[in-house]
C-alpha cells in the first residue's frame, strides 16, 4: 500500500470548471481514484455551466510555466497530463517544459472543443499539437471529432491514428462517443497498428468531463508503472462506471459519479460510525 509521501504525481495542464465536472477537478477526482495525486496547473479559467463553455481566458504563459517549473523541482512528477491549453502561447512555452523532461510520459486529451461545442482550440493551435507536442507524446486520446481535425487528410479513422502516429505519437486512444453507433467502441493503436478495440454499452445521457475522466485515469495509472495498453483498458471500465453512476447536478449534461467505488464505505459508516 502507497503511504501518501510516496504516492505518485502527475502533473495536469487543464483549464477550471466552475461546476466542477470536467477539467482540472475532474483530473484530481480521476487521479485519486487511481491512487494518484494531482499537481493542477490552471492553463485558463472558463465560465462555463454544465452545457457550454461561454467564455474563457487563458493564463499567461509565463505564469503557466513557472507554476510547472517549481513543482517539477519539489515533487517527483511520474507524468504530465494535458487538457485544455488555452491558447498557442500556452501550447509553446509547454512544448519547450515537456522538452527539458523528456523522461516523463506525456498523455494529452486534445480539447478542441467543449462538450455543448464552443471551440476551444483555434486551427494554429491544432497545428501546433502536432508539430510541437505529439512528438513528444506516450499517448494521444482524441474522440472521434478531435481524431478528424487533428488528421484533416486522413479519410478513416484508422488512418487518422495513423497520421498522429506518424507527427510522433507512440500511442493513440480514438474514443467512439460522438459516432452513431449503437455502442461506443474505443480503439487503441501503437507501433503503427490496431492493438485492441473494446465496445461499451451506449448511456442515454450525455456526460460532462467523460474525456477528462478517461484521460486522467490512464495517466494515473500509467504513473503508477501500468504499461499503456493496461492502463487503457482498466481506465475505460472505471470511466464506464463512473458514467453509468452519474447523477445530474445542473439543467444540462450529467457529472460523472468518480467516487463511486467508495459508496459502500460511506454507506457502512454512515449506518455504524464505529465500522473499521
Amino acid at each position: 500500500m502507497n503511504t501518501p509521501s510516496l504516492l505518485p504525481v502527475v502533473l495536469c495542464f487543464s483549464g477550471n470548471d466552475p461546476t466542477g465536472g470536467a477539467g482540472i477537478q475532474a483530473d484530481i477526482e480521476a487521479l485519486a481514484s487511481m491512487g494518484v495525486r494531482a499537481a493542477p496547473v490552471i492553463t485558463a479559467l472558463t465560465v462555463q455551466d454544465t452545457q457550454n463553455v461561454k467564455y474563457f481566458s487563458a493564463t499567461d504563459p509565463k505564469l503557466l510555466t513557472e507554476q510547472a517549473r517549481i513543482i517539477l523541482e519539489d515533487l517527483p512528477v511520474c507524468a504530465f497530463k494535458l487538457g485544455m491549453l488555452g491558447s498557442l502561447e500556452n501550447i509553446e512555452a509547454i512544448h519547450q517544459l515537456l522538452h527539458d523532461y523528456r523522461d516523463i510520459p506525456v498523455i494529452i486529451d486534445p480539447i478542441i472543443s467543449a462538450g455543448g461545442g464552443m471551440t476551444l482550440s483555434s486551427e494554429n493551435m491544432a497545428l501546433a499539437y502536432s508539430d510541437l507536442l505529439f512528438p513528444l507524446t506516450a499517448l494521444v486520446t482524441p474522440n472521434s471529432r478531435e481524431a478528424r481535425i487533428l488528421a484533416p487528410e486522413a479519410d478513416t479513422l484508422e488512418a487518422c491514428a495513423q497520421e498522429l502516429m506518424d507527427d510522433g505519437c507512440e500511442f493513440v486512444l480514438v474514443t467512439g462517443t460522438h459516432e452513431s453507433s449503437s455502442e461506443v467502441i474505443n480503439t487503441l493503436y501503437g507501433q503503427h497498428e490496431k492493438l485492441s478495440s473494446l465496445s461499451w454499452p451506449r448511456l442515454e445521457h450525455s456526460y460532462h468531463g467523460s474525456g477528462c475522466t478517461l484521460t486522467s485515469a490512464i495517466t494515473g495509472l500509467i504513473a503508477r508503472g501500468v504499461p499503456v495498453p493496461d492502463a487503457v483498458t482498466t481506465a475505460q471500465q472505471y470511466t464506464w462506471d463512473s458514467l453509468h453512476r452519474g447523477f445530474q447536478l445542473g439543467m444540462y449534461q450529467q457529472h460523472p459519479d468518480r467516487f463511486f467505488w467508495a459508496s459502500n464505505w460511506f454507506d457502512n459508516h454512515l449506518e455504524n460510525p464505529s465500522a473499521r
